[in-house]
C-alpha cells in the first residue's frame, strides 16, 4: 500500500471531495521550499500562505484556511480539511498501522536523543529504519516523521517532547509505540510543572499506549517502582546499587572504566535463549557513567529485536551522536567539549563528573564554561547555585560563567571560595573567546548550558 491510498481513504473517511485517479505521491512535506514535483503539502498555520507556491511546484496541498484562493487548474489537486494539524496526525497513525514496522518511542527529561542515536546506531547494523531529526519531536513533528517511513523500514525511533499535562498522552495516541524508553525523570520543564512528582505523571502519559515493552532506568527514584500486568517492564540497573536477579527482565551494568577516549564497562542479563546468566565485556567510544546508562537502555531494546551480543559488541565501539552532545573537537593544542545542546541541574552533575575524570594530564589547563540553565521554574536561581556542591569535587584549573541565572553561582563561590580555581563572570560570549584564545599551551574547555543560550558560539570557527 502507498502513502497516496492512505491518504485517499482518509479523505473519504472525511467526506472531502476527490479524484482518485490523479492522487499519486510518496513524499510529504511541511516546508513548501523543499517541495519538488508530485510531493503532497501540509500546509500549517503560515504554511497556507504558500499553497499556490506548492501546487505551482506540482504538489499535492492540504490546507485549512478558507480564505485561500486555489490558481485555476489546481482545484483537483488542493484539499481543504478543517484542521490541518489534525489531519496530519491521523494520516500519520493510519500510514503507520499499514505497516510491519516496529515503533520506539522515547521520552524523559535527559538523554532522549543520545538514546535515540544509540539504538538506531545498533539496529541500523542489521535492518532499515527511521528516526526523528533534529526537533521534531512534538504533536507535529512527531506525525511528520512517521510520515517519512516507508513499506520496508523494520522500526522507527520517534522522540517524545513535551512541556505540560496531555502532551505525551497525545503522541502516544498517534505513535502507539511497540516499546517505549523513559530515560529519567529530572528538572526539565519545572517552569510549567512546577514538581519532579507532575514532570513523572507527565512522562507516564505513554504507559496505556505502549504494546510490549517499557524500558527504565531502573534507579531513577520516580521510575523504579514502576509495574504492569499488561506490558514487559525492562530495567537498566546499576550493579553497584543492585543485586543480579536472574529469570528477571532487568539489564546490569558496571565495572565502569574510561579515559578521554572510551569507555569499558560490563553488562550482565539473564539470556532466555541459552538459560543462563550472560555477562558481556563492552567497549565505546561515548565517555561516561552517564551514558554507559543510556547505553544499558538502548541494548535492553535492540535486544527486544534480538540482535546478538557479537553485533552490538562490534557496533557500539564507534556510536555517532548528535552534536552538542560530548561532542569532542580538536583544535591543535585546543580541545572542546561540546556539550552545549541543553542542560539541567542533573545532566550538568553528569557532564562535570565526566570532564573531572579525563583529561588530568599535567600539562594541560582545565576550563569549565557554564551558561544558564531555563525553564527551571521559580527555584531556578537556586538550581543555579547548588551547582557550587558539584564544583567542590570536579578537577578543573578554570571556570567562566554567563547568563543571567548562572550569576547565582558565581555569587556563592565569591562567598565561600573554590580554593586555587579561576573564577571569571562574563557579560559577553565573545569576552570568553578572546580569554580562552589568549591561553598558551594545551587546554581543554567544556561547555554546558541550555540550548537558548547557544555557548556553542564561543568555538572558533
Amino acid at each position: 500500500m502507498k502513502k497516496s491510498d492512505v491518504f485517499a481513504a482518509l479523505l473519504k473517511e472525511e467526506n472531502i471531495e476527490f479524484d482518485r485517479e490523479i492522487i499519486d505521491f510518496d513524499n510529504v512535506e511541511m516546508n513548501s521550499k523543499k517541495i519538488k514535483d508530485k510531493d503532497l503539502f501540509v500546509a500549517i498555520r503560515g504554511g497556507n500562505n504558500f499553497v499556490n507556491e506548492a501546487l505551482n511546484k506540482g504538489a499535492f496541498v492540504v490546507y485549512d484556511n478558507s480564505d485561500i484562493e486555489i490558481d485555476g487548474g489546481f482545484e483537483k489537486k488542493a484539499f481543504f480539511v478543517h484542521d490541518s494539524v489534525k489531519f496530519l496526525q491521523k494520516f500519520a497513525k493510519k500510514w503507520c498501522d499499514s505497516l510491519n514496522i516496529k515503533v520506539i518511542g522515547i521520552t524523559g527529561s535527559n538523554g532522549k536523543t543520545t538514546v535515540k542515536d544509540m539504538i538506531y546506531h545498533i539496529l541500523s547494523q542489521k535492518y532499515k529504519g527511521k528516526k526523528t531529526l533534529g526537533n521534531y519531536n512534538n504533536h507535529i513533528g512527531l506525525p511528520f516523521t512517521l510520515l517519512r517511513s516507508e513499506t520496508d523500514d523494520k522500526f522507527i525511533i520517534l522522540e517524545m517532547g513535551m512541556s505540560d499535562f496531555g502532551e505525551i498522552d497525545l503522541l502516544g495516541q498517534i505513535a502507539n509505540p511497540d516499546i517505549n524508553v523513559i530515560t529519567n525523570i529530572g528538572e526539565s520543564h519545572l517552569e510549567f510543572l512546577k514538581t519532579k512528582e507532575n514532570v513523572f505523571r507527565a512522562k507516564t502519559e505513554i504507559l496505556p499506549y505502549i504494546r510490549d515493552a517499557l524500558i527504565i532506568n531502573g534507579d531513577d527514584k520516580y521510575l523504579k517502582n514502576i509495574k504492569s500486568e499488561k506490558i514487559k517492564v525492562v530495567k537498566a540497573l546499576n550493579l553497584q546499587k543492585n543485586d543480579f536477579l536472574e529469570d528477571s527482565e532487568n539489564f546490569y551494568y558496571g565495572d565502569i572504566e574510561f579515559d578521554k577516549n572510551k569507555t569499558r564497562f560490563i553488562l550482565k542479563y539473564f539470556g532466555k535463549i541459552c538459560k543462563k546468566n550472560v555477562t558481556r565485556n563492552y567497549e565505546t567510544n561515548v565517555l561516561g557513567e552517564h551514558n554507559v546508562l543510556n547505553l544499558t537502555m538502548a541494548i535492553a531494546v535492540v535486544k527486544q529485536f534480538g540482535i546478538e551480543d557479537k553485533v552490538i559488541e562490534d557496533a557500539i565501539k564507534n556510536i555517532s551522536l548528535t552534536d552538542m552532545r560530548f561532542q569532542i573537537i580538536e583544535k591543535g593544542d585546543l580541545t572542546y567539549i561540546n556539550d552545549a545542546y541543553n542542560a539541567s541541574p542533573s545532566s550538568i552533575e553528569k557532564s562535570l563528573e565526566t570532564f573531572s575524570k579525563i583529561y588530568n594530564e599535567r600539562n594541560i589547563k582545565k576550563i569549565i564554561v557554564l551558561g544558564d540553565m531555563l525553564e527551571l521554574g521559580e527555584n531556578e536561581l537556586k538550581y543555579h547555585a547548588d551547582i557550587y556542591d558539584v564544583l567542590k569535587n570536579v578537577k578543573f584549573d578554570s571556570i567562566y560563567l554567563f547568563g543571567e541565572r548562572i550569576k547565582s553561582l558565581f555569587d556563592r563561590i565569591e562567598k565561600e571560595s573554590l580554593q586555587n580555581k579561576e573564577v571569571i563572570y562574563f557579560e559577553k560570549k565573545t569576552e570568553i573567546k578572546e580569554k580562552i584564545k589568549g591561553i598558551e599551551g594545551k587546554k581543554v574547555v567544556l561547555l554546558k548550558a541550555s540550548r537558548g543560550i547557544k555557548l556553542e558560539e564561543i568555538i572558533e570557527e
